[in-house]
């Protein structure tokens, strides 16, 4: 059930990295609420439409949510030409790492989840693997499982895979990844939506099943 939280304000956050370089976020929500970290796709942003949409309805579901750019403002730039680093899921999945541990130390929230956008699910998937102590929760929106590798059996944290019915391919993928991850997992396919889910009501149900995953994982 939601939880009103009234007018949300947003605040741009940085994660500093080892290297003296920086990842740029968006922080929304309510502050004692369980933290969500996105894990954004390929060639998108903080800024995604389609990301903060759902972004919105878990926060009025009472959690918080942390928009997260995985490229430095440099390696974003080199992308755009070259592609070179956002199917460097090895680079992508460290930056979600980065991210938990800025979270746990800055923020202290009660529960991590994590919500991963197609190669952006990888990146999430493998963080979790390597995080399992802190990592509650995971749901994944037309993503990639097995751009994870050899890491999905070693994936501990409930997890939710949401595909579009019209996404054949990346439904198969999805499907032999059901056979790798460890327990408490799902498959839900929302029908007749495509990749990016532009159908008229297909974000919407992206988002609510998320928002009953979080709940169930992270807030009850």
């Amino acid at each position: 059930m939601a939880r009103p939280t009234g007018d949300i304000a947003e605040e741009e956050v940085r994660i500093d990295l080892p290297d003296g370089t920086h990842l740029e976020g968006v922080l929304t929500g309510p502050a004692d609420g369980p933290l969500v970290i996105f894990a954004h796709g390929s060639g998108s942003s903080r800024h995604s439409r389609r990301n903060r949409h759902v972004a919105k309805v878990l926060n009025d579901h009472g959690l918080r949510t942390l928009l997260l750019d995985l490229l430095t403002p440099d390696e974003e730039q080199t992308d755009l030409v070259t592609a070179r680093h956002r199917f460097d899921i090895e680079l992508l999945g460290a930056r979600v790492e980065n991210a938990i541990d800025w979270a746990v130390k800055n923020l202290n929230p009660p529960e991590v989840g994590l919500f991963g956008a197609s190669t952006g699910a990888a990146a999430a998937l493998m963080a979790a693997a390597s995080r399992p102590e802190e990592v509650g929760a995971i749901v994944s929106r037309g993503g990639r499982p097995d751009l994870a590798g050899t890491t999905l059996p070693e994936v501990q944290a409930p997890t939710l895979l949401i595909v579009g019915g019209r996404d054949t391919t990346v439904l198969d993928v999805n499907q032999s990844a059901l056979e790798e991850l460890g327990p408490d997992h799902e498959l839900e396919i929302v029908e007749g939506a495509t990749h990016l889910f532009e159908e008229p009501g297909a974000l919407d149900e992206v988002a609510a099943l998320a928002a009953d995953w979080f709940q169930l994982y992270l807030i009850e």
